[in-house]
Parts: C-alpha cells; sequence; structure tokens
C-alpha cells in the first residue's frame, strides 16, 4: 500500500472519529449538552460558538501537521528543506491576523454570557418564583421548601416554567451544587449564603450531583430533580405534608451525621427558620 494511500487513509479515521465524537455527544448522551430550561440554553449556545470557532484554528492546523510530516519525510528526496527561509508575510498575517478575530469575537460573547448568566441574577418572568433552600451534607442533599413546610432529602421537585430561587449553604466540607441540565452549578460553603436561579421549560428527571469532590462518600452524592406540571406539583406537596418524619433541630442533628448513598426521605418542616439556623451555627461572636 502506497504512502499517499496511507496518508489518505489516516486524514479519513481522523475526520471520521470528530464526526463520531460530535455525533455522540448531540444525540443526548452528555446531559450538560441537552438543555432543558433557560439557563443551561444559553450555556449550550455559548459552548457551541466557542467550539466552532476554535475549530476554526484546530482543524487547519491539524491537517496542516499530517501535510508537513508527510511532505517533509526523510524519504522524500523531492522536498526542498530552506534553513535560510526566515519570513513570510503572507503566513504572519494569517497566524497572527485569525487567532486575534476568534480571540476578540469570543472575548465579548463570554464577557456579555459572564453578565447575563450570573448565577444570582433573577429571572425574568410573569410567574413567582419558588424558593427552595438547598444544604450540602456528608454526603447527600437537604432540600428545604420554607414556603409549604416540607423538606426532603435526595430529591427536589418543581413545576416547569416556574423561576427557581435555590439557595445554597452547606453544613460539611465545601461542595458544589449542579444539575447539568438546568444550568450553572454553585458552591456551598459553611456561612455562606449562595444563590443560583434556574428554570425548566419541560417536563422530565434530571440528573443532579455534587460538582466538587468531598471525601469518601462523593460518588454517591447524587440526587434526583424532577419537573412537573403545576397540579402535579401541588399534589406531591400534599402527599410530602403526610409524611410522618418532622424534620425539627434533634432530627436534622440525626440527619447531618455523614452516611453514604442515601435513598429520598420526605420530612414535614417543623422549624421554618432551619436553613438559617443552619449558617448561623457557624458565624462565631466577635472578640472584644
Amino acid at each position: 500500500m502506497g504512502r499517499k494511500i496511507k496518508i489518505t487513509l489516516v486524514a479519513l479515521v481522523l475526520v471520521a472519529a470528530t464526526l463520531f465524537g460530535l455525533r455522540y455527544i448531540t444525540i443526548g448522551t452528555v446531559q450538560v449538552l441537552v438543555p432543558m430550561g433557560e439557563i443551561a440554553q444559553k450555556e449550550s449556545d455559548l459552548f457551541w460558538l466557542a467550539t466552532w470557532w476554535m475549530l476554526i484554528i484546530i482543524i487547519p492546523v491539524f491537517f496542516a501537521s499530517i501535510f508537513i510530516a508527510y511532505r517533509y519525510r526523510i524519504s522524500n528526496k523531492k522536498a526542498v528543506y530552506d534553513p535560510t527561509w526566515e519570513n513570510s508575510r503572507l503566513a504572519e498575517f494569517i497566524w497572527w491576523t485569525v487567532p486575534l478575530i476568534i480571540i476578540t469575537v469570543l472575548s465579548v460573547y463570554t464577557w456579555k454570557s459572564c453578565h447575563s448568566l450570573n448565577p444570582f441574577k433573577p429571572i425574568k418572568s410573569d410567574v413567582a418564583p419558588l424558593k427552595i433552600q438547598v444544604v450540602a451534607l456528608q454526603w447527600k442533599w437537604l432540600f428545604i421548601y420554607p414556603e409549604h413546610n416540607i423538606a426532603t432529602v435526595n430529591f427536589v421537585q418543581f413545576p416547569i416554567n416556574t423561576p427557581l430561587n435555590f439557595e445554597v449553604t452547606a453544613d460539611a466540607p465545601m461542595n458544589s451544587f449542579w444539575i447539568p441540565q438546568l444550568g450553572s452549578q454553585i458552591y456551598a460553603m459553611p456561612a455562606m449564603r449562595s444563590k443560583v436561579h434556574l428554570i425548566a421549560h419541560k417536563e422530565g428527571t434530571f440528573f443532579g450531583t455534587s460538582a466538587n469532590l468531598s471525601g469518601e462518600g462523593f460518588s454517591g452524592m447524587k440526587f434526583q430533580a424532577k419537573s412537573c406540571t403545576n397540579e402535579e406539583f401541588n399534589e406531591w406537596v400534599k402527599g410530602v405534608k403526610q409524611s410522618p418524619q418532622l424534620l425539627n433541630l434533634s432530627t436534622y442533628d440525626a440527619l447531618a451525621e455523614p452516611s453514604m448513598n442515601n435513598p429520598p426521605a420526605y420530612f414535614l418542616l417543623q422549624k421554618k427558620d432551619l436553613f438559617d439556623s443552619i449558617i448561623m451555627k457557624y458565624m462565631m461572636p466577635m472578640e472584644n
């Protein structure tokens, strides 16, 4: 088999692998690229915009690498080696101008996106937002619905097309709250109240996880996030309120003990300011 045929086959394999990879990440196997809400969609658009612009450089560089390796191989006696060639105005113009244009375009889009996708920025909507307080424990997630007097572990449910105002803290080492198909992750830290505003535009059950390594039980620190209609959400709230488990300070202390691979659990909230109490427990009085 000739060398030209081999080089052609290698190039075809690289192209096929690239196309297969793009197909793989666009058919729903990579959750962060399957947006189900406004924030996630904007982040996905930014990701693809940056990807296509960077491919303007990456693809020619890969093909140029293959061409140069083939053209100037040691067995090719026809290739001219010119050690005195120092400068090409055309080449200099291309490899300075093209990257400069790409960097400029990406910097503008990134700057605008950083402001529009600020996780602390509320989502504009005619629908009243739903407040959900999130506490990262070892190694589980506690969700508190202060307006409905209920709480859950490793499961969160909410209506579609409703802005979700998540308030996030931790009663354990620093962690990170993330629902990939809905958008931004946010860090959860003791004594801190972080915020992230999300929304789901489609019904479904989404994967939620910890995006920050937090010790032995990290791999099992997952939860389900379910979006549904308003009617289904109201029925679900009524069902949770029938739970025999009560969440107060004493039961919370037991719940906060380290445990791994916890199944979903449901509680009737007895202490409405539990979230604030969790934050304040780390606020030591200042010394005089």
